[in-house]
């Protein structure tokens, strides 16, 4: 069982590299070496996972845990999820920085400053972070994460503030739909009436 009481996941372990017992690490830190400033990193199961050493190799680094010392013991960890507790992370970001952790749970108001729901979620399908909501009364919807679909965060008071429209949480007219300029809201061209697919990130802006 999990010692953390409010996890956040911080890498994930990829495949052996060598026969020393050494692995590639996908790190989800903004600095991916970074990854050993946090201390212990503990595992879904409770694992604890010391870093020995690290090293940047590409887009991952290459790490050495404390009592992983040959392949076959490294190979068992491929595929492993990485997490720190919130308490441990600074709280000192950039303008428009967020922990998904912090994210997770606000209560999400629309511009009249009407409940909606409440933040299941934070996915990233490779275009940026998309909100999961969890609608009163209706299945749950994606919103991009961007300035314009989400203009206020607001963390200390528990809820961030949705433009419906820019959403893509209400209908258009027949030409607002024909046009793609107006059903795009994202950056990168993200349409929210199309459900994304892909595995979940674990970073934090918009």
């Amino acid at each position: 069982m999990s010692p953390l009481k409010n996890p956040v996941k911080m890498a994930v372990i990829g495949a052996a590299h060598g026969i020393k017992g050494e692995l590639r690490v996908k790190s989800f830190t903004g600095d991916p070496l970074a990854l050993a400033d946090y201390g212990p990193l503990f595992a879904k199961d409770g694992r604890k996972f010391t870093i020995s050493d690290i090293r940047p190799a590409n887009t991952v680094v290459v790490v050495r845990f404390k009592g992983v010392s040959d392949r076959n013991a490294a190979e068992a960890l491929t595929n492993t999820e990485l997490f720190v507790d919130r308490s441990v992370l600074p709280d000192e970001n950039e303008q428009d920085e967020f922990y998904h952790a912090d994210l997770v749970g606000l209560t999400v108001r629309d511009d009249t400053n009407t409940l909606i729901g409440k933040v299941a979620a934070v996915l990233n399908f490779g275009g940026g972070d998309i909100l999961e909501i969890a609608v009163n009364g209706r299945s749950d919807v994606l919103v991009p994460f961007t300035s314009a679909a989400v203009p206020e965060v607001a963390v200390a008071q528990g809820y961030v503030r949705v433009d419906p429209v820019a959403a893509g949480m209400v209908d258009t007219d027949d030409e607002d739909r024909e046009d793609p300029a107006a059903r795009s809201t994202g950056r990168g061209g993200f349409d929210p009436k199309r459900r994304p697919r892909g595995p979940v990130d674990a970073g934090g802006n918009r």
